[in-house]
């Protein structure tokens, strides 16, 4: 595992959204309007949607949202995943859980 000093410190912010939206459609969108900074989104699925960013960058990823989905709206933010999905049950149902 990467320290936090190594790697920085990440947010974890949850949204509500049209439930049109896949992953791979809301990524496409970001990235249309990030000009170079990094976001990932990490979930999206059944109306909810989980944005990673820098600390610095939540404001931004609000903002580059509200653009996408016009119809979105920033529900927590978060310094681990965790939180959020214990916060709100449809992020932990919908999860992706990865074979190990």
């Amino acid at each position: 595992m990467v320290v936090k000093s190594k790697r920085g410190r990440r947010r974890y912010v949850a949204f509500t959204l049209s439930e049109t939206f896949t992953k791979e459609t809301l990524a496409g969108k970001l990235s249309a309007y990030s000009g170079g900074t990094e976001f990932k989104v990490i979930q999206c699925a059944s109306g909810w949607c989980i944005v990673r960013s820098a600390p610095n960058d939540v404001r931004k990823v609000i903002d580059m949202m509200s653009h996408a989905d016009p119809t979105s709206k920033s529900v927590s933010t978060s310094g681990t995943l965790i939180t959020l999905r214990r916060k709100y049950p449809p992020l932990e149902s919908t999860r992706i859980r990865h074979a190990r």
